[in-house]
């Protein structure tokens, strides 16, 4: 078995990837009959010779690994047939700008294999970069609300060398008596609550936050039966919210009533319910001041993500009255923080944390006949046509 790792090659540049130099170390330890190269890299977090100074080879050319992995998604032009590949190809949800790169992968005959594709028996992820956009997302929050309200300047995340420079730069701020809400209780919304937690941000219950006051800042973190509710009020749990989503309506208003800073670590199907309307935040009674969109969904349930934001300008304003953008240090502006990469903010910490997941997760299944199915579920694309598990995509494939 020979594995290949790609150099990333879509604008803007992305400094993350699959396996640090140590994983690799790892891999090759673990599993003497793996051989391993690495395509040369300037952008890579780790350097050409981080790899090199442990014994890992470095080359122009990887056409004979039999497996590559990249993190983004590779260029058409540099696809090579007959090949196994691991990268987010932004195409499991049928997104129109990636359809001409699936209809690639089948011409020439590649099988695919997508991250987010990467779950157990159980359809849970596995793998991701999630916590480390919500390490991101919630230092953007207390950055952002800074800016807005010219309390304090923290430097952007992507000047910081890891997790532990974001956190020591927001323990030198004194923070009035905010309350953070966390939509989510997976590896973004947990990410979250990391910094806040790192912070000394006290958690609450929610019946503590919606109705007493503090003299701290505090948050509460909430999963998805404490921002929606039956339309005809019953209770019952969260399986029949996966099952049945459009019985639900957004209860999420409550928190709007309460809270100054909204992060967003939520899964969002494509029939729940918006979460947070823009009636909610029209609403003479909102105390939302900064919205951090993790989860980045464009006209999705958040309803001031108007686009998403870059981290070169990671901020903007929005006018609930109006419906549109204006500038942060508008009165009437709540801040959006809506980067859909945060993760390449802490492009260091993201990749070392990433390969020993798929270390733990994965590569076994490469030696032990994919026991567990890992690869199986995974696969996108084999022999040049989708597999069962997506066939669903086939008429997207077939520009339906």
């Amino acid at each position: 078995m020979k594995f290949g790792i790609l150099k990333e090659r879509k604008n803007p540049p992305d400094r993350r990837v699959v396996f640090s130099p140590d994983e690799l170390t790892k891999l090759k330890q673990q599993y003497q009959e793996c051989m391993v190269k690495v395509e040369y890299s300037d952008i890579r977090v780790f350097t050409d010779s981080q790899y090199e100074n442990q014994g890992i080879e470095l080359t122009d050319d990887i056409s004979d690994c039999d497996v590559l992995f990249g993190v983004k998604e590779v260029p058409i032009e540099n696809l090579i047939p007959n090949k196994s590949y691991f990268f987010f190809s932004h195409t499991i949800k049928e997104q129109p700008y990636n359809r001409k790169l699936l209809q690639a992968v089948l011409e020439k005959n590649i099988d695919l294999y997508d991250y987010e594709t990467i779950v157990d028996a159980n359809n849970r992820r596995l793998i991701g970069f999630g916590r480390y956009a919500g390490i991101v997302g919630a230092y953007n929050s207390i950055r952002a609300f800074g800016i807005k309200f010219e309390l304090f300047k923290l430097p952007k995340a992507e000047t910081l060398s890891d997790k532990e420079a974001l956190i020591a730069h927001i323990k030198r701020l004194v923070l009035p008596p905010l309350k953070f809400v966390i939509t989510g209780t997976g590896k973004v919304g947990n990410g979250a609550k990391e910094i806040l937690d790192a912070i000394k941000i006290k958690e609450v219950s929610v019946e503590n936050y919606l109705t007493k006051n503090y003299s701290q800042p505090v948050y509460t973190q909430i999963d998805v039966l404490e921002y929606n509710k039956r339309k005809d009020g019953q209770v019952l749990d969260f399986t029949d919210f996966y099952h049945s989503p459009k019985e639900y309506v957004s209860d999420f208003e409550r928190f709007t009533k309460v809270s100054d800073i909204y992060i967003t670590g939520h899964f969002h199907a494509n029939e729940a319910p918006v979460i947070l309307t823009r009636e909610m935040l029209k609403a003479n009674d909102c105390r939302i001041k900064v919205v951090a969109d993790v989860s980045c969904d464009v006209n999705g349930p958040i309803a001031c993500t108007l686009r998403s934001s870059t981290i070169a300008e990671p901020l903007y304003g929005y006018v609930p009255n109006e419906d549109k953008e204006v500038d942060v240090f508008h009165p009437a502006a709540i801040v959006v923080m809506a980067v859909d990469n945060l993760p390449c903010e802490l492009p260091k910490d993201a990749s070392e944390g990433f390969g020993e997941m798929f270390m733990e997760y994965v590569i076994p299944a490469f030696f032990n006949g994919d026991k567990d199915g890992i690869l199986q579920r995974a696969k996108i694309t084999e022999n040049g046509k989708l597999t069962p598990r997506f066939s669903y995509l086939q008429n997207y494939v077939d520009g339906k």
